[in-house]
């Protein structure tokens, strides 16, 4: 089933995952987050891959939040409908502590679960006639799950905001507050994205999944604890094979021939 619901396609250095519901405008049921999560895992092994695209089929929408059809009709047990709730929290785990740079192509509305998804990625790109948020406020629900990455990535008062009154923001505005990093006309989109895929393809991958490790793990963590971990985590990426080629690189001034190690 969550090969139908999400599609994985290697374009050059990226992962594209495709959520392929486009007439359910790219909602999340079990299928899709089973397969994202599956998806997201064989990209991390792919030794090919050095960052992945997610998005959504179409252009209505990259993702318009939980399938309310699927989701409000269980055919299980309340204890089993709690743990597979549940998996949308795994599934925002394995984007935000991906060893790879993940990228949102928001080709539409993201909304609700999927303005988390948007929101957990390490870098959006978006068309300009795109909206995003979260309604959830609207139908007597609280977006509880995907408050987890909205207050790491949104002023707490814009958080606050858009989930106590359910409006939606645009594009721009997206971009102002700090939940976008590049708004571009529609036909621009895939330009910009494979601009920023070359260019996170460019830098070493030791690097990248160093140090996007340790800014996820160090989010949490006091000053004098943040400052020791990532102290230890200076060491051991001086320690690597890329930093001794980076440097050399720049010294002999050509480009560097990444290993990854």
């Amino acid at each position: 089933m969550s090969d139908e619901a999400v599609s994985y396609e290697v374009r050059g250095p990226a992962a594209w995952l495709t959520i392929q519901r486009p007439d359910r405008r790219n909602a999340l049921n079990d299928a899709v987050v089973e397969g994202l999560i599956e998806r997201l895992q064989r990209a991390a092994d792919s030794e090919d891959v050095r960052c992945v695209v997610l998005t959504g089929a179409g252009d209505r929408a990259f993702c318009a939040g939980a399938d309310l059809a699927s989701t409000m009709t269980p055919q299980e047990g309340h204890v089993e409908q709690h743990h597979r709730r549940g998996r949308i929290g795994d599934l925002l785990l394995a984007i935000v502590l991906h060893p790879k740079p993940v990228l949102a192509r928001v080709n539409g509305v993201a909304l609700a679960g999927g303005f988390g998804l948007m929101v957990a990625c390490d870098l959006v790109v978006a068309a300009s006639d795109t909206e995003v948020g979260t309604p959830e406020v609207n139908l007597g629900l609280w977006p509880f799950m995907i408050s987890a990455v909205l207050r790491r990535n949104v002023p707490r008062k814009v958080a606050m905001e858009m989930m106590l009154t359910g409006r939606r923001y645009s594009a721009s505005e997206a971009e102002r507050w700090g939940m976008v990093n590049r708004v571009v006309p529609r036909a621009e989109l895939d330009r910009a994205v494979e601009d920023l895929v070359q260019t996170l393809a460019s830098k070493s991958p030791l690097a990248l999944r160093l140090g996007k490790e340790s800014f996820a793990r160090s989010e949490g963590m006091g000053l004098e604890e943040s400052l020791a971990y990532l102290h230890a985590m200076l060491s051991l990426d001086l320690q690597s094979e890329d930093v001794a080629e980076g440097v050399s690189a720049f010294l002999e001034k050509r480009a560097p021939r990444w290993k990854g190690r």
